[in-house]
């Protein structure tokens, strides 16, 4: 599935990368879509997903593969042997194929490294295995992160990631309470993507193709304004330009404060005040560490 896009699934993708940099192929990462739980173990697959496909799509690119192919997952590729997906596999002139050392594929999983590794020769490519990466003693999985970003503990999230947790998204139109109490927001829709815990959050914010801002995000039900619904508004520094329509990503850079009840819209607009000058403090404390960082 590639859910994250983390430093074990970049493991495998690297592999691939530099096997096509050496053969002046190129390297293509397959993916599946939607998630093959949610049909074939719908009690237990996870409610959200840590990148939808576009946000995946966007972050493999990023890591040199120039091709991105997402699988429609349905019941009828659920009932392919291994052998016929093996088949499928084999459309694509490869000469190279990465895979994590465990990974099983086919109906009843009956597909594994073994299976490939017989197959290989005859089929005119190299097979490379991945073993799979630790972080903290313990393997590094879509699970694990899926809980630390739930936990809010995105400094482990970050470790496994190889970044730090983002979300993905189109601003959309809302209610333009923001503009009105001084601090005008981007609502961001969110989709499917694993949110961290409600409340304020220092946040950079990237639009696709364009440069990063600082800002302050509020996540949660907006209960000052007896809002419902959950959202991600996100308020970006010096920056007064037209975002809607536009995919934007979210990075959580710090936990400011738990989402709260104000007795006024006055007293509202004076912590958002706060909350973006703490915000900014956080986000220059944190540029500067990481320009310490050898």
């Amino acid at each position: 599935m590639f859910d994250g896009v983390h430093i074990g699934h970049q493991a495998v993708i690297t592999r691939a990368v530099a096997a096509a940099a050496r053969s002046g192929g190129v390297a293509g990462v397959v993916t599946f879509d939607p998630h093959p739980e949610r049909l074939l173990a719908p009690d237990k697959a996870a409610s959200a997903v840590l990148t939808t496909l576009a946000h995946k799509g966007r972050i493999v690119e990023q890591l040199g593969a120039g091709l991105f192919v997402p699988v429609h997952f349905d019941a009828a590729l659920a009932q392919l042997e291994a052998e016929e997906f093996f088949q499928q596999l084999l459309a694509a002139p490869i000469r190279t194929l990465a895979v994590g050392e465990d990974w099983r594929f086919g109906r009843g999983r009956r597909g594994d490294v073994e299976f490939l590794r017989a197959r290989a020769v005859a089929a005119g490519f190299e097979l490379a295995t991945v073993a799979p990466v630790m972080v903290d003693g313990e393997r590094v999985s879509s699970t694990r992160i899926r809980q630390a970003v739930r936990d809010g503990s995105l400094e482990a999230a970050a470790r496994m990631l190889g970044r730090p947790y983002a979300v993905s998204g189109k601003v959309v139109e809302g209610r333009k309470l923001g503009r009105q109490l001084g601090f005008a927001t981007a609502n961001v829709a969110i989709g499917e993507e694993l949110t961290p815990p409600d409340g304020v959050w220092a946040v950079r914010v990237a639009v696709v193709g364009g440069e990063v801002r600082p800002g302050v995000a509020n996540l949660g039900v907006r209960p000052t304004v007896d809002g419902s619904n959950r959202v991600l508004e996100v308020h970006l520094f010096d920056f007064s330009g037209d975002l809607y329509g536009r995919e934007i990503e979210v990075t959580f850079v710090r936990f400011l404060r738990p989402e709260q009840r104000f007795a006024s819209l006055d007293l509202l607009r004076g912590q958002i005040a706060v909350d973006a000058a703490t915000a900014c403090q956080w986000l220059a404390s944190d540029i500067l560490t990481a320009e310490e960082t050898p």
